[in-house]
């Protein structure tokens, strides 16, 4: 049993109909949430150990990191079943897209910090890293993670180029 029948299995019906329906939603989800947790120990780590001074750039650096490991997750496991691309042509459009989900994600962190001052001095340290956290990674990932689902099904791995599988024996 894969890992994703493995949590199909766990929800009751009559989500589980649904959720099977988006099989490949809850994969990119899946890898979402892998990446998520990346960017976080990364960003939290410059931030902390080096970049203390530059939460933008720590920010920046722990996506791409994170969109390394994106592409090959997605490309091996959540959009399998799409091809047709050469792989240099898909590589660029998947980087494309998320350099521009770079900025996606790095918006909600500059708002914050740079629009609404949430930064010392003007309020204290654990304000700041709350809202930095907040910002950062609830508010950009949730966008990021949205335009690069509907970026990805677009433009990187279009419907034209799903490969049919044949129904389970």
């Amino acid at each position: 049993m894969t890992v994703v029948e493995a949590t199909l299995a766990r929800i009751p019906q009559p989500y589980r109909d649904k959720a099977i329906q988006h099989r490949e939603l809850i994969k990119f989800l899946m890898v979402g949430g892998t990446t998520w947790v990346i960017d976080t120990v990364v960003f939290l780590l410059l931030k902390v150990f080096v970049l203390d001074t530059k939460p933008v750039t720590a920010k920046v650096i722990a996506v791409l990191v994170a969109t390394m490991v994106s592409y090959v997750l997605n490309r091996e496991w959540s959009f399998r079943t799409r091809g047709g691309r050469e792989r240099h042509h898909e590589a660029a459009l998947f980087f494309l897209i998320s350099g521009i989900g770079v900025a996606v994600y790095s918006a909600p962190l500059w708002v914050s910090r740079y629009v609404f001052e949430l930064q010392e001095p003007f309020v204290s340290l654990v304000t700041q890293e709350f809202s930095d956290f907040v910002a950062g990674q609830i508010v950009g990932t949730l966008a990021g993670m949205a335009f690069r689902w509907w970026a990805f099904r677009r433009f990187v791995w279009p419907d034209q180029f799903v490969r049919r599988q044949p129904p389970p024996a």
